[in-house]
């Protein structure tokens, strides 16, 4: 509990109450929805935490009363939105985010992220409250006790002992701020840490806080063999490279200490490990010096353990200490261990796409360079690699029908699934929505490619997901596009660049576009009793299917590439989209939308190559302009529904300022090849 308060600002009075019942649990709650009333809280000076919903979380106003120690926890329906809003608050503040709704309010992960932030608020108070009230320096100190053997011939001995003890006390007392300032000082190097390697810089300093002999970082892997394990990044004291991994590494159901750790989440503090049997041979074999005593804590992600913080052999006056680790330095090493949790998360987060844990397309690329480039030039010469795009079929359908937190829950088991489906050597992201793009290294040839993700393939299809049965092939199936490189053109391969990358990614979404069915020379709807079109497929670039020919759907499939390409990125936007029929005005909503047009999906097909009336609904603005309708496609199932591609013409500088301004919100999600 807290003593100042917890202010809970949201526009809606009803979710303000309901965030403010549920805050209670950590201390006095007000909750204002007028965001004039909260900056009034906020002069007052008694504001511990911030609990501030997204409409309010860009205002300057706010951003400039919170200074620290106030803590501040955005909430918000849109992880990534919310993730971004935090990343624009003042590098000061301690900001964290999770995601609630009156939709989908989702407590506990709001009341766990509370906690989280309460607890660093009071951490922040109490350093800042101790050095203030810092009255007496080591110096000090020195000078005092001086001072009572002087005037112990002047004073009776039952006074000098009552000021001796005070002074002793008052030692102690300065003695515990150097460690609560050893604690802060690393709580700062944490939370600045900008990559894993600054942020691994600071074990040692773990270590010697809690006056261990060595320390060990974890954090949990898994692959097809040896399912999830623990992956030491620090063993030992030492950062570890990645060859150096495999024989350090813990297996989850291993009789391990730090398996033991990861599998339960509990603590482990064990002062002599002569005769437990969770002292595997990592620790007898590959420590430098025989650990006597053990304290191990779970690094944990909300209530997920991502890693373990482990230390050995607790010292004291450089001797080792038989008693072993203190109650004291678990609490330290607990709430280490929440802060680097929290550290990792939001490193993570730049790097991994949050609702997959998969790599995000720019690292991806990245790390592809990384490996290709770092290959000899005869090995590139020789050797072949391929980029393979993945969508999920019938995604649209899936989401319609049973919600998208069903959809995000199917795409982090897919996730999971395509995973384990490559090699260690492959990488894979997640490329935007629900497509997937895949890096296989060292193929021989392009059926070598094939086979490899025909095995994704068919590993997808052979899993069960839930509601699946609910798919118009009753099943849960993707479709595969691929390209290899380099090209056996004769020329000789130099490094590879981005803008290589990416166009050998566009090759290979020409050949997903054939795979899920897209190459038919005739654009018009199908009728509603049409069966759904083959996709479930493994396709390659220049468009021939192995073991059977394509070249004449491959050329229409060109030709509808060309049709639909834009001049400006697409943004994966859901927006009201209305359209003139009849007479009257018929309501559709865009699926993805750019500066010059959008794609929009509707119950009715509208009819190719004509112009119509359309309104376009920007937030709390309706823009009317005219559309030409390139193309209208059914898009499965029964009851079905349809795509259009859909250019606007002849848009007014005005209007265009106003789609602009509106697509600048998204400019940092993923976008559209």
């Amino acid at each position: 509990m807290i003593q100042k308060l917890i202010l809970v600002i949201h526009p809606l009075s009803t979710e303000a109450d309901r965030l403010a019942r549920l805050a209670q649990k950590y201390g006095p709650v007000r909750a204002e929805s007028d965001p004039e009333a909260a900056l009034a809280v906020f002069a007052e000076g008694n504001v511990a935490v911030a609990v501030i919903d997204m409409a309010f979380a860009g205002s300057t106003a706010l951003k400039a009363m919170v200074h620290p120690p106030t803590g501040v926890l955005l909430a918000g329906d849109d992880e990534d939105q919310v993730s971004r809003a935090a990343d624009e608050w003042p590098p000061g503040v301690d900001v964290d985010f999770c995601r609630t709704s009156p939709a989908a309010p989702r407590e506990l992960a709001f009341l766990r992220a509370l906690g989280r932030v309460v607890e660093h608020a009071r951490l922040n108070t109490e350093a800042a409250d101790l050095r203030l009230s810092l009255g007496l320096q080591d110096a000090k100190v020195k000078d005092v006790l001086a001072e009572i053997h002087e005037i112990k011939g002047l004073l009776n001995t039952g006074f000098i002992r009552e000021v001796e003890k005070r002074i002793a006390i008052e030692a102690q007392y300065v003695g515990s701020q150097k460690e609560r300032q050893r604690v802060e000082t690393t709580l700062r190097k944490i939370y600045g840490a900008d990559d894993v390697s600054s942020l691994l810089d600071i074990v040692p300093e773990i270590r010697d806080i809690v006056q261990a002999e060595s320390a060990t970082v974890y954090i949990i892997d898994e692959n097809e063999v040896i399912g999830r394990y623990l992956k030491p990044l620090v063993w030992d004291n030492a950062f570890l490279a990645h060859s150096d991994f495999s024989k350090y590494i813990a297996p989850l159901e291993a009789q391990d200490f730090a398996a033991s750790v990861a599998r339960f989440g509990h603590d482990v503090s064990v002062a002599n490990l002569t005769f437990d049997r969770r002292l595997s041979k990592r620790y007898t074999a590959f420590l430098k010096t025989p650990p006597k005593s053990l304290l191990g804590v779970p690094i944990m992600h909300g209530p997920n353990v991502i890693g373990v913080l482990e230390v050995y052999n607790k010292m004291a006056a450089g001797k080792l200490n038989p008693e072993g680790f203190t109650r004291e330095d678990l609490e330290i090493l607990r709430g280490l261990s929440d802060h680097m949790a929290i550290a990792m998360t939001k490193l993570n987060l730049i790097q991994f796409d949050p609702l997959t844990g998969l790599l995000r397309p720019e690292p991806f690329f990245e790390k592809v360079l990384q490996k290709v480039n770092a290959l000899s030039k005869r090995r590139r010469e020789e050797g072949a690699m391929a980029l393979v795009m993945g969508d999920v079929d019938w995604f649209k359908a899936y989401n319609d029908r049973n919600g998208h937190e069903a959809g995000n829950r199917l795409l982090r088991e897919l996730a999971h699934v395509l995973k384990l489906s490559i090699r260690e050597e492959d990488l894979l992201c997640r490329y935007g929505g629900e497509e997937f793009l895949f890096f296989l290294m060292g193929v021989k040839s392009v059926e070598e490619s094939f086979l490899l993700t025909e095995r994704i393939r068919k590993n997808v299809e052979d899993h069960y997901f839930e509601l699946q049965e609910f798919q118009p092939r009753s099943n849960l199936t993707m479709s595969f596009g691929v390209t290899i490189f380099p090209k056996n053109d004769g020329e000789q391969p130099g490094p590879l660049t981005k803008p290589d990358l990416k166009r050998l990614a566009g090759e290979a979404d020409l050949a997903l576009a054939e795979a899920k069915g897209k190459c038919r020379p005739d654009l018009a709807p199908r009728g509603p009793t049409d069966v759904p079109i083959d996709k479930n497929r493994v396709c390659n670039f220049v468009w021939e299917e192995v073991g059977e020919s394509k070249k004449a759907e491959g050329a229409a499939a060109a030709g509808r590439f060309v049709r639909e390409r834009r001049k400006y990125e697409r943004y994966n936007v859901s927006t009201p989209f209305l359209f003139r029929e009849n007479g009257g005005f018929k309501v559709a909503k865009t699926v993805n939308i750019s500066l010059e047009g959008a794609r929009v999906v509707s119950d009715t097909a509208l009819p190719p190559l004509q112009t119509l009336e359309t309104i376009l609904v920007v937030e709390d603005k309706a823009i009317l302009i005219k559309s030409d309708i390139i193309y209208s496609e059914k898009g499965g199932g029964d009851p079905g529904f349809y795509y259009s591609g859909m250019k606007f013409k002849d848009l007014t500088f005005k209007e265009i300022k106003g789609i602009e301004s509106y697509l600048f919100h998204f400019r940092r999600k993923d976008t559209l090849s």
